[in-house]
C-alpha cells in the first residue's frame, strides 16, 4: 500500500495525465509540468510558442490556462482540493502556476460530469447541426466564465456577427500574405487536423490556417462568442484560459462543441478594433462559435513522459 506521500504523488500524476488533454491553439500543447513530490508546477514551453502569430505568448498562456483548469477539475475529481499559486516567481515568467493537492474533499456530481468530458471534448471545424442547445445553457456558460474572472459575451446582434466574420476573413487574408506565418502554421500545428465539416455557414468564419473561401455544404452558424477580460497581463491570459476550458467542459456536458477563430485577435489593429467596438473596452482573448455537432475522432496529445519533468 503506498505511503501518504506516494499516494499524493500518484494523484498529481493522474491530474497531469488529464491536463494533457486541454485545448491549445493549433494543438501546439505549449506546456510542460514539473513534479516535486505531489506539487505540480505548470510552465509555458517557450519552444512551442508561435513567434509570428503569437509574439507575446498571449495565446500560449491562454492554452496553459486551459491546462491549469483541467488540472484543478481532475484534482477535485480525485478527491483533493487544489491549492493554486499563480505566477509565483516574477524572475521566472514561464512558470505560470504551482499547484498542490490540498486537503481531501468529496467530488461533486457536477465536477464528475465535467471530468468525464476532458478526454471526450474535441474542437470542431466548420458548421453545426444545431444551435447552442438547452435554453438555460447560455446563462450557465456565462456563470462558468465569471467564476474564473472573465466574461463570456454571446453575440446576438446580426450586424456584430457579420462584422466579426468579416474581420476573421480579413485577418486570414492578411496573415496568409506573410510567408513566415504560412510556414509557422504548417510547422507548428501538431497532430492531424480534424475533419473540416460543412463550411458554408452564413456569415462565413474561416477556420484557422485555411483558405478564406467557403465550402459547398450548408450548416448552422452556431452562437458566436468572445471570452474577454478587464486587463491584458499574463494573469488575465491565465484567467481567460481557465474560463475558456470551464465553458468548454460545461458546454460538452450539454452536447455542445466549439469552433475557434483566432485570426482577428492575432492582428493587433483588428484586435484593438474588436476591443473598442464590441467588447466595451475589455480585452478580447478568444473568439469562438458554439453549437451541436457530430463529435470528431479522438485527437492526439504528447505522451506524459514528454511533458513531465522532475523538479528539485
Amino acid at each position: 500500500m503506498p505511503s501518504p506521500a506516494g499516494a499524493a504523488e500518484q494523484v498529481a500524476r493522474q491530474a497531469i495525465d488529464a491536463a494533457r488533454w486541454a485545448p491549445s491553439v493549433l494543438n501546439t500543447q505549449p506546456w510542460w509540468f514539473g513534479l516535486h513530490g505531489a506539487r505540480i508546477s505548470l510552465h509555458e514551453d517557450i519552444e512551442r510558442r508561435m513567434p509570428v502569430a503569437d509574439p507575446t505568448g498571449r495565446e500560449a498562456v491562454i492554452s496553459c490556462g486551459a491546462a491549469l483548469l483541467t488540472l484543478r477539475v481532475a484534482l477535485c475529481r480525485l478527491g483533493r482540493t487544489p491549492e493554486v499559486d499563480l505566477l509565483p516567481d516574477p524572475d521566472r515568467p514561464a512558470l505560470l502556476a504551482d499547484v498542490s493537492p490540498g486537503r481531501p474533499c468529496r467530488s461533486e456530481e457536477d465536477t464528475d460530469r465535467m471530468y468525464e468530458q476532458i478526454r471526450l471534448r474535441r474542437s470542431h471545424r466548420g458548421g453545426f447541426r444545431a444551435p447552442l442547445g438547452p435554453p438555460d445553457l447560455p446563462d450557465r456558460l456565462r456563470v462558468e466564465a465569471r467564476q474564473e474572472g472573465a466574461v463570456l459575451l454571446l453575440v446576438a446582434d446580426s450586424h456584430t456577427r457579420d462584422a466579426l466574420a468579416a474581420l476573421t476573413q480579413a485577418a486570414e487574408h492578411v496573415q496568409r500574405l506573410d510567408p513566415r506565418y504560412v510556414a509557422e502554421a504548417a510547422l507548428r500545428s501538431y497532430g492531424p487536423p480534424g475533419p473540416a465539416g460543412p463550411e458554408n455557414v452564413e456569415p462565413y468564419f474561416p477556420g484557422r490556417g485555411r483558405s478564406a473561401v467557403p465550402g459547398t455544404g450548408t450548416a448552422e452558424l452556431g452562437t458566436v462568442a468572445l471570452v474577454v477580460t478587464e486587463g491584458d497581463a499574463r494573469a488575465d491570459w491565465l484567467r481567460a484560459g481557465q474560463a475558456l476550458q470551464r465553458v468548454l467542459l460545461r458546454a460538452a456536458v450539454a452536447g455542445v462543441s466549439a469552433a475557434f477563430h483566432t485570426q482577428p485577435l492575432e492582428v493587433p489593429e483588428l484586435r484593438e478594433f474588436v476591443r473598442t467596438r464590441f467588447c466595451a473596452g475589455r480585452y478580447p482573448q478568444v473568439l469562438l462559435r458554439l453549437g451541436v455537432a457530430d463529435r470528431p475522432p479522438p485527437g492526439t496529445r504528447r505522451p506524459a513522459e514528454e511533458v513531465v519533468a522532475p523538479e528539485p
